[in-house]
Formats: structure tokens, sequence, C-alpha cells
């Protein structure tokens, strides 16, 4: 049984149009992404969705799997959920976004590990210690509370817990959620035909739908969070920092 990673790419973005493709490195976004997935020692397979000729052409020549999907779902995880239907073997699906290239190996084989270590948890995310105010009250910063095993209470974009006291003292105001996640297979196809739930639309999260529905997702803790691509600003500073770290490397 496989442990797949499917990477949800579209070339359509409001803020940073054909961000797939942007190459300022030498090299594609979405690439440095399924090269950044391919340093998981969990997963046995990497493939884009897409459902842009453009996006799995590049893909395909930079050595990549790519899958063409649907055009007309409304979310990366549906898209996810469309390519996972089409393999039985999977036994969990990793949901790797395309606009996390630093995301590490070992945050994703930490998702795989928290499916694998509670057998009836179908779901897993990543959440990381909020130790600034700015962070804490950004409504596009989402934050997560858990319960006692490690399982998701509530996500919002408010500021959750409320400090009645004041700041605590080892100084984390709070947990915040990472966009990465993992399913079993089998919850992920029927994800879709769970209606949206009253939460959901009110603080526009989809994992409020899952929780809403009464099904845990194990959330684990990690130090340093990957650093998503939104804007052309984000981007810039990721071609700095990827120049950095790679000196003399053709760009």
């Amino acid at each position: 049984m496989e442990i797949i990673a499917v990477i949800p790419a579209r070339y359509a973005s409001t803020r940073l149009p054909g961000k797939p493709l942007k190459a300022d490195t030498g090299r594609p976004l979405i690439q440095h992404v399924v090269e950044a997935a391919s340093r998981s020692r969990r997963l046995t397979r990497v493939i884009v969705a897409t459902d842009d000729d453009r996006i799995a052409e590049a893909v395909r020549r930079f050595g990549g799997e790519a899958a063409m999907t649907r055009a007309d779902h409304p979310s990366g995880t549906d898209r996810v959920a469309e390519v996972a239907a089409g393999i039985p073997e999977a036994r969990i699906v990793v949901n790797l976004q395309g606009d996390e290239p630093e995301v590490t190996g070992e945050a994703l084989d930490r998702l795989v590990e928290l499916l694998e270590n509670d057998p009836s948890c179908p779901m897993a995310t990543l959440a990381t210690p909020i130790r600034d105010d700015a962070t804490f009250r950004d409504p596009g910063c989402v934050k997560v509370v858990l319960d006692a095993g490690g399982r998701a209470l509530y996500f919002s974009r408010s500021p959750i817990p409320m400090h009645r006291d004041g700041p605590p003292d080892d100084g984390v105001l709070g947990l915040l959620h990472l966009g990465l996640y993992a399913y079993r297979r089998d919850f992920l196809t029927s994800l879709a035909d769970l209606p949206p739930s009253p939460l959901e639309k009110t603080e526009k999260l989809e994992q409020l739908r899952v929780l809403e529905h009464g099904t845990p997702i194990a959330v684990g803790i990690v130090e340093e969070p990957s650093i998503g691509i939104d804007t052309p600003e984000d981007y810039a500073r990721f071609v700095a920092r990827w120049r950095a770290a790679n000196p003399g490397a053709g760009a």
C-alpha cells in the first residue's frame, strides 16, 4: 500500500497569476515543491494535480508526475480527492499545497506518523507555537486549540484561547495552524460528500466541516512553520532565500 503526496496546482491566482510556473530561480516553483516532497522518507509517490496543460507539461519536463483533473473543483482538497480516487492502492494521502517550496521532509513524515500512531483518526494536520501578538490577532492566521490527546478541539481566525489572566509564562500565546493535511484515502474520497457546516460557513475554514460532523483530527506540533507563497513579495523573498542558500546556482 502506498503513501502518496498530491500537490494541487492551478494557474489562476488572484494575487500571483501563473504562480506554479514562476521561475526566477531557474526552475518553476512547482518543481521546488515536488523536490521538497521528495525529501520525505515516508512518501512513495508525489503527484501534481492540475487542470492546466501548461503546469502538467512543466512537471513532466523536469521528470515529475502530473495528473489532469476537472476544472470545476471548488477547492484543492477536492482536486486531491479526485486523484486519490483513482489510486486504490494508496493508504495515506498527503495534501501538500503547490506554494510550499520550503516544507521539510520531517514535517511531511510527521503527518504520516500521526495517522499511523492513531488508527482511529482519519485525518491529521500540523501546528506551530505562536509567540508574537500580531500573528495571534491576525485573522489571516488560523489558530487551533487541542485536547489532552493532541486532537483538534476548534480552529478559528480569532485569537484562541483568550488569556484572561494575561500572557502565559512560557510566551506561547497559541498554536498557528499550518495548511498541511494527511488523510486516510477512504475518508478523503468521502469528504466531499459531507455538506458544508454552519461553523465552516461562518469562519470560512474547511476543516471545521470535519469537526462539526464529529470526525477527529490529529494535530502534530512542529517548531518551524513552512512559508507559503501568496504574493509577488512572498515569491521575491523566497527567491532571495533560495539564492542565498545556493550561491552560484543558475537562475
